[in-house]
């Protein structure tokens, strides 16, 4: 700890750079009076860092709990502090062009009305999101009701209603022990996540972009302000971008690069991304248009000023990730498994020097583990991990061998006074899977989970332990979630609907079921068969004409109905009913707040 440059203090002026003005209170509440973000409920992080918390980790929550109106450059401003994001505005020739509106439709209201306050009460002309992730559109409709040019990436709508609908309840579950939205906001609680301090519980939204940039270099001129764009898809989205501003001198660096080490693979769960081409994208960046800019700003954290400055921060990101790339490949092809490199991986201590470079969001650890998942998967090789038990299977004959769950709990006591956390947490895991009753194996296992949390310098990691401590002791807290937007259902294509619907079938109990139905959607002129035989639903876009059990048409607006459990009134129907109800009989719901760190 000694070696980190607390003496640096260059973070707190450029966070401080160009305020303006304070929400106050910062306190943001739905229509029917329900708290969705209170940044004023970090205020004890003006204190010193206490013994609860990693130093670093606490600088970096001051760093990112700091909240207001900021000038970043000539017509250019943020609202910072009211949401998990940042909302960039830049103003045109008739208005405001709002880029990334926040999590919810509260906070962006806020944020947008906040600038306004300070700068007039200009109307938005434009929408930009810089990437396909929630927190970077899902307040849109707090700022807009869409009768403005909106501007994405290619691929943007595929890839920002897939990851909420597809793998949408699981990843809310992980969520909630990623940004602690169970614990509370203290000292020895949640203190935030790293990159930025928890994500707000609004309202979500949707409106499709009107544009999409599809190439490099592709220029749009938007109420007279000018953007040059650099598409980086698969980097920190599958779907994301960086813009110029050439006649500012600014540079939206998007989530590309923030003032932290960022996940390869996210802790709530994603697809893996690509450190790789992650790192090339940066390298076009400082070809394209790092030399044109005086300031860089990300939809994270806050900017960096002056053209050496941002070379040098694109620079030691660029190697971040090529370094834990290249090192991990380089480690697997001498045979080393992906917890084996973790281990051993260290970044150059040019790095280790930099602030920005700390893993305080995504860490080195498993970072290291996902770039070798990306390349080899789950497996490590060796036969003896090809067909393991199940946790709890597993769990009951460790246990057994080692005694019983009493013996076990002597020998993590014994790795606990050791100061070996690490193994007294897959010890007391063992004993508490064999048998949840057993109140000793839990106590100490929460007291562990504290002790590792709170020494952690990584914001999810903090989060992660703490809350597994805290559902050992309390029980399971429902996890808030962003109320969910009929826009992402809106947004659904005919095909990915059918999709959502297919994952739900519960295929042992469709075993022995068998049904077509042919979905006539009026409106889109187009024909949808789904067939249902060995537990698995297919569909079928214009099939061959062939018998089917029931035909339905309808319009998508009605089909979402149906879908929802609002009934077939009003829809055209031959053949025979029962057909549907057989398939809503084989349907399975989603689990939302399902157990983690219990059996």
């Amino acid at each position: 700890m000694a070696d980190l440059p607390f003496h640096d203090t260059g973070d707190f002026e450029d966070a401080d750079r160009g305020f303006i003005a304070k929400l106050t209170p910062a306190v943001v509440k739905s229509r029917n009076g329900q708290v969705v973000w209170d940044n004023d409920s970090y205020a004890f992080l003006n204190a010193e860092c206490p013994e609860t918390a990693h130093p670093s980790l606490w600088r970096q929550s001051q760093l990112c709990a700091k909240q207001g109106l900021y000038e970043v450059a000539d017509g250019i401003y943020q609202v910072r502090g009211l949401d998990l994001s940042n909302m960039t505005l830049v103003e045109g020739d008739t208005g405001v062009i709002v880029i990334d509106p926040l999590v919810s439709t509260e906070c962006a209201a806020i944020a947008l009305a906040l600038y306004r306050r300070h700068r007039g009460d200009r109307p938005v002309t434009g929408i930009v999101y810089t990437h396909s992730h929630i927190d970077h559109f899902g307040g849109v409709r707090g700022v807009t009701d869409g009768n403005v040019p909106i501007l994405a990436p290619a691929g943007f709508m595929d890839h920002a209603v897939s990851e909420n609908v597809y793998a949408g309840p699981a990843m809310n579950r992980r969520a909630g022990y990623m940004f602690g939205l169970t614990l509370p906001h203290a000292p020895d609680g949640q203190i935030g996540c790293g990159l930025g301090m928890t994500s707000s519980t609004g309202t979500t939204s949707l409106i499709p972009p009107t544009l999409d940039v599809s190439r490099t270099g592709q220029e749009e001129i938007v109420d007279g302000v000018r953007f040059v764009f650099q598409l980086t898809p698969g980097t920190e989205a599958p779907a994301e971008m960086n813009f110029l501003f050439p006649d500012r001198g600014a540079l939206c660096l998007a989530e590309n690069a923030t003032h932290n080490l960022h996940n390869i693979l996210t802790l709530r769960g994603a697809q893996v991304r690509d450190a790789r081409i992650w790192a090339r994208y940066l390298s076009e960046t400082l070809t394209l248009l790092a030399d044109r800019a005086e300031v860089a700003f990300a939809s994270h954290h806050w900017p960096t000023w002056g053209k050496a400055n941002i070379v040098r921060f694109l620079q030691e990101q660029r190697d971040l990730y090529a370094y834990l790339h290249d090192q991990t490949l380089r480690l697997l092809n001498k045979g080393l498994t992906g917890a084996e490199i973790a281990e051993q991986m260290r970044v150059p201590p040019a790095l280790e020097q930099v602030w920005h470079t700390h893993g305080y969001y995504g860490s080195v650890s498993h970072n290291v583990k996902a770039v070798y998942q990306r390349y080899l998967g789950w497996y490590d090789g060796n036969p003896a991990h090809l067909w393991e038990h199940p946790p709890r299977e597993s769990a009951i004959r460790y246990v057994e061998c080692m005694g019983g769950g009493a013996a076990v709990v002597a020998f993590a006591r014994r790795y606990v006074e050791e100061n070996d956390l690490r193994f007294a947490v897959q010890l007391l895991n063992h004993a508490v899977f064999a048998d949840e009753g057993n109140k000793a194996a839990r106590d100490l296992l929460a007291e562990v989970y504290t002790r590792l949390g709170q020494g952690a310098e990584n914001g999810t990691w903090r989060n992660s332990y703490l809350t597994g401590a805290m559902e050992l002791t309390d029980g399971i807290v429902p996890t808030p979630v962003t109320t969910t937007a009929p826009d992402l259902l809106a947004a659904l294509t005919v095909e990915q609907i059918f999709d959502s619907l297919a994952i739900r079938v519960d295929g042992p109990k469709a075993w022995h079921e068998s049904l077509s139905i042919d979905w006539h959607l009026t409106d889109l002129g187009e024909l949808h068969r789904t067939t249902l035989s060995n537990g698995v639903l297919v569909q079928r876009l214009n099939p061959p004409e062939e018998p089917v059990d029931l035909t339905l048409r309808l319009t998508r607006a009605q089909l979402l109905g149906l879908l929802a459990g609002k009934g077939v009134e009003g829809v055209e129907r031959e053949g025979d009913i029962t057909a549907l109800q057989r398939l809503v009989a084989v349907l399975d719901s989603p689990g939302r707040d399902f157990a983690i760190v219990t059996p």
